[in-house]
C-alpha cells in the first residue's frame, strides 16, 4: 500500500505541474551577450527551456542565424542580433530590441570575454588591458547599468554575471584575463546590495575547465589535459549546459532568496582568494 501511495505521489501530474511552475521563466524576457555558441549559447537553451524569450547576440550574423535556428527547434522563443558589447552604441541598440520587440527585460547573462593575450603577464601592453578590461569588466557593468531601468519596471530582475575559475587562481600565461575575471567577483558583490533595493538579484557563476571552443587551448593538448584532470574531483571537464543548467537556476524563483554570490562549477577544483 505504501508502495503504491509512493508511485502516486511522485508520478502524479499536480506535483509535476507545481514543481515545473516553480522553476518556470514564462514570460519572462532574457538577453544573453556573447551566445551563439559554448557556455552563452547553452544558458539561452536552458532559460529558453524553461519559457523565457531569449535573446542571442554575438559579433558575427552568421553566428546569430545559426543559433536562432538552433533554438527554434527546440521550440524556444528567441530573438537574435549582432552585438559587439565592447561597442556603446551596439549595447544601446540591443537593449532598445529587447524592450521594443519583447516588451521589456528581466534576466541579463554577461557572458562576453575576450583574450587577446597569452604570455608572462609582464610582457602585455596598454592595449591588451585596455581591450580585456573594456569588454570583460567595463561593458559588464555598463550593461547591466543600462538595463535596470527597464527591470525596475518590471518589478525586478536578475543579473548573472560569468567570471572563471582563473579569477581564483590565475592561470599560467593568462594573467590579465584572468585578472579581469577577479573583477567580476568584487563587481557582482559591489552591485547587489545597490540593486537589491530595487528587487534586482546580481550572482555570478565561475566555471571551471569547459569544454568550448573559447577554451580549447587548455583542453586539446593531451599533456594539458592530464595535468588539469589532477586537480578536478570529478574526472572530466565540465560541458557548457552544466553552467547554462546553473545559471538558469539562478534566474529562477528557486534562487529568490540568492543575491551576491558566486557559484564555482569546477568538478571540484578548490576555489578560494
Amino acid at each position: 500500500m505504501l508502495r503504491a501511495v509512493t508511485k502516486t505521489l511522485i508520478t502524479s501530474p499536480i506535483s509535476a505541474a507545481r514543481t515545473m511552475s516553480h522553476c518556470s521563466l514564462s514570460g519572462k524576457v532574457a538577453i544573453v551577450t556573447a551566445s551563439t555558441d559554448g557556455i552563452g549559447f547553452a544558458a539561452a537553451q536552458a532559460l529558453g527551456k524553461r519559457g523565457a524569450h531569449v535573446i542571442v547576440s554575438s559579433r558575427r550574423q552568421g553566428n546569430v542565424d545559426k543559433a536562432v535556428s538552433l533554438l527554434r527547434n527546440d521550440n524556444i522563443e528567441v530573438t537574435g542580433t549582432t552585438c559587439n558589447v565592447g561597442n556603446t552604441e551596439e549595447r544601446e541598440r540591443l537593449v532598445k530590441m529587447a524592450v521594443e520587440q519583447c516588451g521589456g527585460i528581466d534576466i541579463l547573462v554577461s557572458n562576453a570575454a575576450v583574450n587577446p593575450f597569452f604570455g608572462n603577464i609582464l610582457e602585455s601592453t596598454d592595449e591588451v588591458w585596455s581591450k580585456i578590461l573594456d569588454v570583460n569588466v567595463k561593458a559588464t557593468f555598463l550593461l547591466t547599468k543600462q538595463v535596470v531601468p527597464h527591470m525596475e519596471k518590471r518589478g525586478g530582475g536578475s543579473v548573472v554575471i560569468v567570471s572563471s575559475v582563473a579569477g581564483y587562481q590565475p592561470m599560467q600565461g593568462l594573467g590579465p584575463y584572468s585578472v579581469s575575471k577577479t573583477a567580476l567577483l568584487g563587481l557582482t558583490q559591489a552591485l547587489a546590495p545597490e540593486l537589491a533595493q530595487s528587487n534586482i538579484r546580481v550572482n555570478c557563476v565561475a566555471p571551471g575547465i569547459i569544454k568550448t571552443r573559447f577554451s580549447s587551448a587548455l583542453w586539446q593538448n593531451e599533456e594539458a589535459t592530464n595535468e588539469l584532470m589532477k586537480r578536478i574531483s570529478i574526472k572530466r571537464l565540465g560541458t557548457p549546459e552544466d553552467i547554462g543548467g546553473t545559471i538558469a537556476f539562478l534566474c529562477s524563483e528557486d534562487a529568490s532568496y540568492i543575491t551576491g554570490e558566486t557559484i564555482t562549477v569546477t568538478g571540484g577544483i578548490n576555489c578560494r582568494l
